[in-house]
């Protein structure tokens, strides 16, 4: 699998397209995040409040992934995300010119920016219906390498915060998303191949099929703890390690950024190696990370390499897993996307809400990492008991030229 043969597969104005629209969603998704610790600081919040803010848009995003899928199936998926775009931005307009001003209206506007996050389903679909099986992986890898969002809002929302007030960030933010909006309108297509809308009450049959929970439980750790760190991990160096809020943004940047610039990687190794395999290692490792995080690390430094072993573990995995989804579903694409991805915004929502409600319960964030830790665990062996029959129908050698 040459690159030249991978150019020339699919649509790589679309899969640019995909990758922008879905970086830019990420970064103003989980962008409460990085303002939490100004945030918190002016509205007075606990830990609780605060773990349920930045939480709040990554269970609006999951819940919205299944609408969004929808809405590809039946307007394809380029109307779909241009939907979504408006709505996004017309939310943080109205944020940046009014202002917020209590608790209430950080949750409503965190539903708003579930839209954001809800780009996940259009995104992938966008690009994944241009390309064959056997690139499958590396296709939605990059697409899905606009993860990478969720760093710039770490790396720059609280130093803009603190030069500007964080309400302005709101409007800042609406500078890369217009001209991304306006790029994706210009440039993306939907593919020739786009499957015929189905009726809804056939959209959740795909639920009757025991795989599609497995791939939902799958996704609902690598995902959910990446998406779930990425919206805590500043208020935890802030009230863990007592760093500043701008610093707490930069090492909750490197740690996101590992996670997804390895997601196209984590394509790759799978189209290569099988998917199954890979993810099962992913696992593996990320459940080791977590459980030495939730034990506790004295310095800040410690800590910021064992998440960035951990996020490079759960990006790696969240490639694997969309290297199956398609192989599996490839004619429901639209609506596992929305499916798979509900489920990844689910874990996250979990994560990063469990993390603020066990500070506030038990003084300490190590209860929240540890039950994670399990969950990377159940996972494994949940996939080792799948394994083998996947490989001998759906995955079998002589039906796919992918590699399962």
């Amino acid at each position: 699998m040459d690159k030249q043969s991978f150019l020339k597969a699919g649509h790589p104005p679309t899969l640019l397209a995909s990758f922008l629209y879905f970086d830019l969603a990420f970064m103003v998704w989980v962008i409460l995040g990085p303002l939490g610790v100004q945030i918190a600081k002016d509205l007075g919040l606990d830990h609780a409040q605060k773990g349920l803010m930045v939480a709040v848009p990554v269970l609006a995003g999951a819940i919205l992934r299944i609408f969004m899928g929808v809405l590809v199936d039946h307007l394809k998926p380029k109307m779909a995300g241009a939907i979504g775009q408006v709505i996004v931005i017309c939310a943080l307009f109205v944020a940046w010119q009014f202002g917020i001003h209590s608790y209430e209206q950080t949750l409503l506007l965190g539903v708003f920016l579930g839209f954001a996050g809800a780009a996940f389903a259009v995104a992938l679909p966008l690009a994944s219906r241009w390309y064959p099986p056997e690139h499958q992986g590396t296709a939605l890898g990059i697409a899905g390498a606009g993860n990478s969002g969720t760093a710039l809002a770490a790396l720059f929302a609280p130093g803009l915060a603190m030069a500007y007030g964080w309400t302005n960030v709101f409007g800042l933010a609406l500078i890369p998303l217009v001209a991304v909006f306006v790029f994706y309108l210009v440039v993306a297509k939907d593919a020739p191949e786009c499957p015929p809308a189905k009726p809804l009450t056939e959209y959740f049959k795909v639920l009757k099929d025991k795989d599609a929970w497995w791939f939902m439980f799958f996704y609902s750790v690598t995902f959910g703890g990446f998406v779930g760190l990425a919206s805590s991990l500043t208020i935890y160096f802030n009230t863990q390690y007592g760093l500043d809020a701008k610093m707490a943004g930069y090492f909750t940047a490197a740690c996101v950024f590992a996670g997804s610039l390895v997601r196209p990687i984590g394509g790759r190794v799978a189209d290569r190696v099988g998917g199954i395999k890979s993810l099962s290692v992913m696992y593996v490792f990320a459940a080791i990370f977590l459980a030495i995080v939730g034990i506790g690390l004295p310095e800040a430094w410690m800590a910021l390499g064992v998440f960035v072993l951990a996020m490079l573990s759960l990006g790696m995995g969240n490639g694997a897993v969309f290297q199956l989804v398609p192989q599996r579903f490839r004619k429901e694409i639209g609506v596992m996307t929305g499916l798979v991805g509900m489920a990844g915004g689910v874990g996250g929502f979990y994560l990063a809400s469990s993390l603020g409600y066990a500070k506030q319960a038990t003084g300490s964030y190590q209860m929240g990492f540890m039950i994670f830790a399990g969950l990377a665990l159940a996972a494994l062996i949940g996939l080792t008991s799948v394994k083998t029959r996947w490989r001998t129908t759906w995955g079998a050698a002589h039906l796919t030229s992918a590699r399962i």
